[in-house]
């Protein structure tokens, strides 16, 4: 169903774009270190004469801006070859030991921090994700994010949440920054958030269509029937997420709409909204004729 066969408080604020793998953050070191070690013992055990073993080739890990859990621990599965699910039963083991805020009860979403990992034959899964959760530790837990989670009256673990959807609805710092507004304008009147990206968590999908029947569904992460933040982060954003989420653009903005490519559109009035909505829908429609031409 389109946004047009709407009734108009049915209307959604924005549509998003798709999510995609953005900048990321190279890390090496830790995991490595362990297997060099054992490399050079190994050729000094072994003597002049011994058969040297072939130096293993570097393999790494990306795990792109804004992958949800899921999506993470298949990555950490396919790259370690492990049986499909073996990531996910670990990080909800408690004997793991993933250094996660009290808030986040026991759940990673938000803090696998996305990055390139190096691995090699000795990585685990364990000491994969406790890396991860660690790196965001260190990047989430600087003074500059605690003074501006403070400013908005926020705890960490609700910017993270926040810095999660900015992440899933935006592409560029630019329009991060006005989506974090946006979220922060909408708390503020205590305005329901309407974002289709909680939905498509709640769903576990990726879709820039959402019905009206979506927005009816029981999910605490349905953020059209429920006011206020979802109980979780929505995925894993980067830091320009969480600096968009603890200093967002100056606005009034209630609303927003990705016209197209490049065009996203922010506005306080509904009646302005609802015109680009439309612009949309028609432009919709009509890329949808030319492909079946």
């Amino acid at each position: 169903m389109t946004y047009r066969s709407w009734q108009p408080e049915h209307r959604p604020h924005r549509a998003r774009l798709t999510r995609r793998g953005k900048r990321v953050l190279l890390l090496g070191g830790a995991l490595t270190v362990a297997a060099a070690l054992t490399v050079s013992l190994l050729l000094v055990l072994g003597g002049e004469g011994a058969k040297r073993p072939a130096p293993e080739k570097r393999r790494t890990l990306l795990i792109p801006e804004g992958w949800r859990g899921g999506e993470v621990f298949a990555a950490v599965d396919r790259s370690l070859g492990l049986p499909v699910g073996t990531a996910r039963r670990v990080a909800q083991t408690p004997a793991t030991g993933l250094a996660l805020p009290p808030a986040a009860a026991g759940n990673p979403e938000g803090y696998l921090f996305p990055a390139t990992y190096p691995v090699d034959r000795s990585t685990t899964p364990e000491a994969l994700l406790r890396y991860m959760v660690d790196t965001a530790g260190k990047r989430f837990g600087t003074a500059r994010i605690a003074e501006g989670a403070r400013r908005h009256g926020m705890s960490l673990h609700e910017t993270v949440i926040i810095a999660s959807i900015v992440q899933a609805e935006a592409d560029t710092p630019e329009v991060m920054g006005k989506v974090a507004r946006v979220v922060h304008n909408r708390l503020a009147r205590g305005m329901p958030l309407q974002m289709d990206s909680t939905i498509n968590y709640a769903l576990g999908r990726d879709t820039v269509d959402t019905t009206l029947q979506d927005t009816r569904i029981d999910s605490p992460y349905n953020t059209y029937e429920r006011r206020g933040l979802p109980p979780s982060p929505i995925g894993n954003p980067g830091d320009q997420a969480m600096s968009a989420a603890i200093a967002p653009a100056k606005g009034d903005w209630l609303y927003f709409v990705t016209v197209g490519p490049g065009d996203t559109r922010f506005t306080a009035d509904y009646a302005e909204h609802l015109a680009h909505v439309a612009e949309f829908n028609e432009r919709r429609r009509a890329a949808g004729s030319s492909a079946r031409s």
